[in-house]
């Protein structure tokens, strides 16, 4: 089960749309990752006001897709939805890059220039919100659709499916990494102009290699209910209201009418529907029972969505408190390189990239051993691990942080922030935090692709960066709540901009608690979760 043998069950175009997607990352982190630093020492913010704008950034652009996902899906082709988006893409970072170079003349204002920064990165949210699921459901595109006939499925494709998303991730990660550790040095050492302007250049060239490989991919048509997946989901409401104003809502519970759910997307199996009831399905989206099923499909997928928002919530960590963290720790190697903060961001994506083969390698054998399952673990259970990994980071981070803390107020009051504590200090947290992407991201992009109609599948990607994109609202308003609350009556808050006075630790420690509380739910919920592969096998039998 080598890395470099599966790798070669893909095909040219899935490995061109992968490099490209590591590019786009690569552009992307290239401007996230050092972003709290630039709105410090260059905008002037405070601490938790850097943090929060950063968290609502990242969480806008992370939900738009929910947004833009259904009107992709009914209006274009993703072919034309990834070349309009990009468009938008390369002018948010052309926009940002000029912003920087407008305030190496003149300093910001706090009206003006911050406004024509935040309308710049808008835009960047708003290409990206189109962007990135139409490329990752493009990609899932140029692979057999063998596996997406439920009574056909066997172990092969779903490896397959399997082996695409982890090499996705692999790519995506390879360039999050090199975006993080080169982009964050030139920023810090040659200012923000190139390091803005590099970024705006590398969308720019993987906007061109997708356009060369146009004659390589494979185009698939979007077999929806009627054209428009949008309009059927205000039809599905309107559906609803008016049975809840006339007070009958009955759903079948013959299991022949969950198969006649799929009808026209694909044959699941050998049915005899009678001639009737074939006609009244084809074509006919009005169908009551039809338009209630498939909002069955998305609202049954909430729970699970909403257990994994605390896991969203850690991992806006190390692009904002950890990073200030950081900035407060020793950072030199040797007498006159030192270490950017933002660049320690790439011990997750390093982790993940030297990782991610050891866990084809080793952990699925082991695991196909244990369980007597030739896949290893489920996808559920590979996003529990790394749940359950994430609240182990956040312990860790908590610790680290009473140890800075503790050295911080021996020394006394002093000119610098700096402690005599290595910044590689924080290392385990950044390492494990990369250890549960390997195990909870690619499980989520794999849960959120089954799981949807195939005529969805844009929408499903949507759903699983919708996660990171309430998550860094959520954490935002956590970090606006507890700033209120610990900064009353004349006392210290927790992210006071005096980092020798900060309450980092006891935050760490309430994420901890309210992740575990999450994972606890999460496990219950697995138990009585049946997925839909299972509903429709069952429905074959």
């Amino acid at each position: 089960m080598a890395g470099g043998g599966r790798a070669q069950g893909l095909s040219r175009s899935c490995i061109l749309l992968i490099v490209i997607a590591g590019m786009e990352r690569f552009a992307f982190k290239g401007v996230a990752s050092n972003m709290v630093t630039y709105l410090t020492d260059v905008v002037k913010m405070s601490n938790s006001s850097a943090a929060k704008t950063v968290n609502s950034w990242c969480g806008f652009t992370s939900m738009l897709p929910l947004l833009v996902a259904p009107l992709a899906d009914s209006f274009w082709d993703r072919y034309s939805t990834i070349l309009t988006s990009s468009f938008l893409y390369v002018l948010g970072l052309g926009a940002v890059a000029s912003t920087a170079l407008l305030w190496t003349w003149s300093p910001p204002s706090n009206t003006s220039s911050s406004a024509f920064l935040f309308w710049s990165l808008c835009l960047i949210s708003l290409g990206q919100g189109a962007y990135n699921p139409s490329l990752q459901a493009f990609g899932a595109d140029q692979l057999d659709h063998d596996e997406e006939l439920p009574c056909s499925k066997d172990d092969k494709s779903s490896n397959k499916k399997s082996l695409f998303f982890q090499w996705w991730y692999f790519g995506v990660c390879s360039g999050s990494l090199l975006g993080v550790i080169l982009m964050s040095y030139i920023q810090d050492t040659f200012g923000w102009v190139l390091g803005f302007a590099i970024p705006m250049f590398a969308m720019v060239i993987s906007v061109a290699l997708f356009t060369c490989g146009s004659r390589i991919y494979e185009y698939k048509p979007v077999r929806t209910m009627d054209g428009k997946p949008f309009q059927s989901i205000v039809q599905v409401i309107k559906v609803t209201a008016s049975k809840l104003i006339k007070g009958r809502i009955s759903l079948p519970n013959d299991k022949s009418d969950v198969v006649e759910l799929e009808l026209q997307e694909k044959p699941l199996c050998d049915q005899k529907l009678g001639s009737k009831e074939g006609s009244e399905l084809d074509g006919n989206p009005k169908n009551d029972t039809y338009l209630l099923e498939n909002s069955k499909i998305i609202l049954r997928l909430l729970p699970i969505w909403t257990m994994l928002l605390m896991f969203a919530v850690i991992f806006q960590q190390p692009a904002t408190f950890f990073t200030k963290q950081g900035m407060t720790m020793e950072r030199n190697i040797g007498r006159n390189f030192k270490i950017p903060p933002a660049t320690l961001q790439s011990a997750i994506t390093l982790s993940i990239i030297l990782l991610m083969p050891l866990y084809d390698k080793v952990l699925i054998p082991i695991t196909q051993i244990v369980t007597c399952n030739r896949k290893g673990i489920s996808v559920m259970q590979r996003m529990g691990v790394g749940m359950f990994l994430s609240i182990i980071a956040m312990i860790i981070a908590a610790v680290v942080e009473m140890k800075r803390l503790e050295i911080s107020k021996k020394i006394g009051v002093l000119e610098s922030e700096t402690v005599p504590l290595s910044i590689f200090w924080l290392l385990p947290q950044y390492v494990l935090l990369g250890i549960s992407d390997i195990f909870t991201v690619v499980g989520m992009q794999e849960f959120f692709y089954n799981e949807v109609p195939v005529r969805m599948r844009t929408m499903g990607f949507a759903l699983y960066t919708s996660v990171f994109g309430v998550g860094s609202f959520l954490s935002a308003l956590m970090i606006s709540i507890i700033e209120a609350f610990t900064s009353s009556k004349g006392r210290q808050s927790w992210f006071s901009d005096d980092m020798r006075e900060d309450g980092l630790d006891k935050y760490y420690w309430l994420l901890a608690l309210a992740s575990a509380l999450s994972l606890l739910l999460y496990a219950i919920l697995c138990k009585c979760y049946k997925s839909r592969s299972e509903m429709e096998n069952g429905s074959c039998k």
